[in-house]
């Protein structure tokens, strides 16, 4: 890792201790000798699934996100629980939120969902030769979700009408794209 602009941490004070994240900030030493303060979320973590069905369609869910105050289609997602892989959470969301099962998961990526102030990564699977499981484990009981399988046209409609707005799911049917034509 290139370290070139490293900012060293001189103080950290935890301001909240949250279900899923922490906030802390940091003073650093600046590159140029000069201090700065940085305001941290810190995140366990997460994974988000790409399902590919047989006939190369993308599953996904439309849930309601409290930050954004609206709805929008998401690949399946969810966050890494302590000590757990992420292949394992990747199985285990996928399960959840679809009631599918993959009998092959595929690691595409990891990346970072807002660098500026997170360290939350998603690490990024696709999953193909789908099946139903016939007692899916259930949604966490604080979510709801509607699922969908959709074409890549469909999907890039619902890029362009801004019912796909995240990231993940962005670079999801960016991958369709490229790789099932």
């Amino acid at each position: 890792m290139n370290k070139k602009f490293e900012e060293k941490t001189l103080s950290s004070k935890g301001i909240y201790k949250g279900r899923i994240i922490n906030v802390k900030i940091d003073e650093v030493q600046l590159p140029n000798g000069k201090t700065s303060t940085r305001e941290l979320v810190e995140h366990p973590g997460a994974v988000g699934i790409i399902p590919i069905t047989a006939d190369n369609k993308l599953i996904v869910v439309e849930q309601y996100r409290k930050p954004l105050e609206r709805s929008i289609v998401e690949i399946p997602a969810g966050k890494l629980e302590p000590g757990e892989l992420p292949e394992v959470t990747a199985v285990r969301e996928l399960e959840e939120e679809t009631g599918f099962g993959a009998n092959r998961f595929t690691y595409l990526q990891t990346i970072a969902t807002s660098p500026g102030f997170a360290n939350e990564v998603i690490h990024l699977y696709i999953a193909q030769d789908l099946y139903d499981i016939e007692e899916p484990a259930s949604l966490d009981e604080d979510e709801f979700v509607e699922l969908m399988a959709i074409t890549l046209e469909e999907a890039e409609e619902m890029i362009a009408d801004g019912r796909i707005f995240d990231a993940k799911t962005v670079i999801a049917v960016m991958w369709m794209r490229q790789n099932l034509k």
